[in-house]
């Protein structure tokens, strides 16, 4: 069945559900995932009455479908042609049935001449007995029925043979504050008498921010290099 939009879509659905029709929705507002779903489903017999808008119309092959029903009439011929083009595929038969309503009929008049159309027309009230034969309706059970939807593939086993990614791993070994305070140490100990620091670097490794003991520990380093560098200056 199609219908112009999707909220009119989402809405025929419900009703066909809440009266025992194993109805679904199919249009642009339902992610590709849902729509293959719903395809799936109404193929197998899961799902037997389909309402889609024209998301539905084009490319979409469904074998052994024998009816087609446009509730809402397509605005343009080609539409109507897509449309009708989901049955009687590979030389089967089937039928489109549009319902017209009597402002609508020059209108859709034009439009099937444009298809190279020349239908049936039969004037006919919910229920009439040729309306029931064209369409092969059936009176529904009443009983609201509920669609599950097919249950998620499990994710593919990984192979124990495939080639696994190593990240390399860095040879830097971090330096410790205590670590640079024992080298700084080493280094002044070693430097000539009169000899100016350039810099000096403490740094806290073990969580990417200086912690206060660390901290303390630099402006000490500092104090001294500057004491230092101010000697050598003096000298």
């Amino acid at each position: 069945m199609f219908m112009d939009t999707k909220h009119a879509v989402d809405r025929m659905a419900k009703r066909l559900l809440a009266s025992g029709v194993r109805a679904a929705a199919l249009h642009g507002g339902k992610s590709q995932p849902q729509r293959n779903r719903t395809l799936d489903q109404f193929k197998n017999g899961g799902v037997t009455a389909l309402i889609a808008t024209n998301v539905a119309a084009r490319g979409i092959h469904v074998d052994g479908l024998d009816l087609v029903v446009n509730i809402d009439p397509p605005t343009d011929h080609k539409d109507y042609l897509h449309r009708g083009g989901r049955t009687a595929r590979v030389g089967e038969s089937g039928s489109v049935v549009t319902l017209v309503l009597p402002e609508q009929r020059r209108e859709m008049t034009r439009l099937l001449h444009a298809a190279g159309i020349t239908p049936r027309s039969v004037q006919a009230r919910p229920g009439d007995v040729e309306l029931v034969r064209v369409t092969g309706a059936q009176e529904p059970s009443g009983v609201p029925v509920t669609i599950a939807p097919p249950p998620s593939a499990a994710p593919p086993a990984p192979d124990p043979a495939a080639p696994r990614t190593v990240r390399p791993v860095s040879a830097a070994r971090p330096v410790s504050a205590a670590a640079a305070w024992a080298s700084g140490a080493r280094a002044r100990a070693a430097a000539p008498a009169g000899a100016v620091p350039v810099a000096a670097v403490v740094a806290d490794s073990t969580a990417g921010a200086v912690s206060g003991a660390a901290r303390r520990r630099n402006a000490a380093v500092a104090r001294e290099w500057r004491s230092a560098a101010s000697a050598a200056t003096a000298g």
